[in-house]
């Protein structure tokens, strides 16, 4: 067995570089960070190739001085704790020593500061982790510079886990977004190959928020500003109805820090429990500011998680303060979510007056509907046949009946030989198209519908790189999608039984899902997962009001699909309610 040994400090180094900056994004953070720690009012990143190429950061912070350049690329070295008394009061955002020392072991790397108040600026190098005896004259006005070239160049095996250069910067791209959220107050910019991509000007809270998330995320979120017990908690949350299918709008920091914590996830889905579907993820950019000696941010190298004293009082106070906030949203829900109209009705002589668009296919012709049950009326609560339905006919050859009306735009209630059938029309719609999705994907791939006039969205970098990155995979699940801009995408063809869905929504549900898995484990592993989440753009919406052919139409596409009796996460589509039963509630024969 081989003897025991210490390792060298420049393996330690580049052991830590693989936790702390595992790629450009990681580097960039804790650049920022440092920056921000400096005092900075004014913050400049730029990139080069995602950040693989290049990364510099200047600022206008404090600077540090001649003599502790070299100490400041030494593991482990840091001003911003000196003891475990400041270590469990840890304010700063950085304070392990790790990363400068981490990202000059695997890169070309310069570090140029001029201490407020001095006469001159001085730099030091280091390549790859090999460090210049002496520090040298530098031409800087003030604050520091920070320069890292070629990361991992020496480490070949970690370099070959980068994405491209595309991919990278959209990582970049949402770590500063991360940073300038957290620090409103300070201007920060980001260029990448040359050119500008963000300004952010000092500003208020709210205004910055807007600024990265934009104005439909602004325009749909609720003020959060509630202090007590020693916590505060403020900033902006989304109203259900801008959910997401994806987690990419969540953005929780403490004290400042940007963190991913399951104590604070969970109070948050338990405020939005009531009022968003499970499926879908919250949106928000949240603050909470509490003494740093009930916080631990030192229990990950990248300062992510944090673990709290009590974390029950925390959970309880973000629960119920943002549930509070969200409240408001409540009073105005009857009209926001009112039912909408019929998509069609009857003429006084039994033909349809105008096409329903939902897509259902004819079963039977609309005269059969119309004699059967008589004139449809859209109600406020039910829409029901003036007229009863005649009897069944001889000789039903349909299990689930024939519509007789429609409770709350939710259910639509059916008569078989058996009694009463209930149906969920929306997990009844979704199980069908998502059996259908699966048949066609399964044979040559789904079918496209080209739109007419393309869907042009806002896009993130990580969207706009994973559209880019993915064509094959996008095709075959029937999307083509083209890049506009920078931060643009057009939707230009969308599976063909999709067409009456929001394509741009849709499309970035697909991008979240190819995003996060990848193109080859989205078409193997996530198949079905990705296409439940399409099929659910497609089926029907609750309070959507349909006529009889409509219903009709739903009842026999139920008939013939193949696992019809559940949605596609595992609720039942339909009850039966028997005579008996029914006999039996209201005592009949007693």
């Amino acid at each position: 067995m081989p003897s025991i040994r210490p390792l060298p400090d420049l393996l330690i180094s580049q052991i830590a570089a693989g936790e702390v900056v595992d790629r450009p994004a990681s580097a960039l953070k804790e650049l920022l960070e440092n920056s921000v720690d400096a005092g900075s009012t004014e913050i400049s990143a730029q990139l080069a190739d995602g950040g693989i190429r290049q990364i510099r950061i200047a600022d206008n912070g404090c600077g540090i001085a001649r003599d502790e350049l070299v100490l400041a690329l030494a593991r482990h070295a840091t001003s911003k704790i000196a003891s475990l008394e400041d270590l469990e009061r840890v304010g700063s955002l950085g304070f392990r020593g790790e990363a400068l020392a981490s990202l000059a072991a695997v890169s070309h790397f310069t570090l140029s500061s001029r201490e407020r108040g001095s006469a001159h600026a001085w730099k030091i190098e280091s390549s790859g982790g090999s460090m210049a005896a002496e520090p040298e004259p530098a031409a800087l006005a003030a604050g520091s510079v920070v320069e890292a070239t070629d990361l991992y160049f020496n480490t070949p095996a970690r370099r070959k886990f980068l994405r491209s250069a595309q991919t990278e910067y959209a990582h970049s791209e949402e770590a500063f977004k991360r940073a300038a959220l957290s620090r409103p107050d300070i201007q920060f910019a980001l260029s990448h190959n040359g050119r500008p991509q963000w300004l952010l000007h000092a500003a208020a809270e709210a205004e910055r928020i807007r600024a990265v998330l934009g104005d439909e995320f602004a325009a749909a979120s609720l003020p959060v500003d509630v202090d007590s017990a020693g916590f505060r908690l403020h900033g902006l949350a989304a109203q259900p109805a801008y959910s997401r299918s994806s987690r990419d709008a969540q953005f929780f920091f403490v004290n400042g820090r940007f963190v991913r914590d399951k104590v604070l996830a969970h109070a948050v889905r338990e405020a939005y429990h009531d009022v968003l579907h499970h499926e879908r993820h919250s949106a928000y950019v949240l603050f909470l500011d509490m003494d740093p000696a009930l916080v631990d941010a030192n229990v990950h190298p990248t300062k992510i998680e944090v673990r709290f004293r009590d974390s029950r009082s925390v959970h309880q106070f973000v629960f119920h303060a943002l549930e509070k906030a969200l409240s408001a949203s409540r009073a105005g829900a009857t009209t926001a979510h009112s039912p909408a109209p019929a998509a069609g009705a009857f003429r006084a002589d039994g033909a349809y007056a105008r096409q329903s668009g939902i897509g259902f296919p004819a079963a039977e012709p609309v005269p059969f509907y119309a004699a059967m049950f008589g004139q449809a009326q859209a109600a406020a609560d039910v829409v029901a046949p003036e007229r009863p339905p005649a009897p069944l006919p001889a000789g039903e050859e349909h299990p689930l009946g024939f519509a007789l009306a429609q409770l709350s735009g939710v259910y639509v209630l059916s008569q078989n030989r058996h009694g009463l059938v209930v149906v969920d029309m929306h997990a009844a719609h979704e199980r069908i198209v998502y059996e259908k999705l699966k048949l066609a994907l399964d044979d040559e791939g789904i079918p496209t519908q080209q739109l007419l006039i393309p869907a042009t969205m806002h896009a993130s970098a990580l969207e706009v790189a994973t559209a880019s990155e993915n064509p094959a995979t996008l095709a075959r699940l029937g999307f083509e999608l083209a890049v506009i801009a920078p931060n643009a995408l057009a939707v230009r063809s969308v599976p063909m039984s999709l067409a009456q869905a929001d394509a741009a929504q849709l499309a970035r549900d697909v991008l979240a899902e190819i995003a996060e898995f990848g193109g080859s484990r989205v078409l193997a592993e996530r198949q079905n997962e990705m296409l439940s989440t399409m099929a659910c753009h497609a089926a029907v919406r609750a309070n959507r009001a349909l006529t009889q052919p409509e219903m009709n139409a739903l009842l026999r596409e139920m008939e013939i699909t193949e696992r019809s009796g559940q949605c596609n996460h595992g609720r039942p589509t339909w009850f039966q309610v028997t005579m008996g039963e029914l006999d039996k509630m209201f005592m009949r024969g007693k």
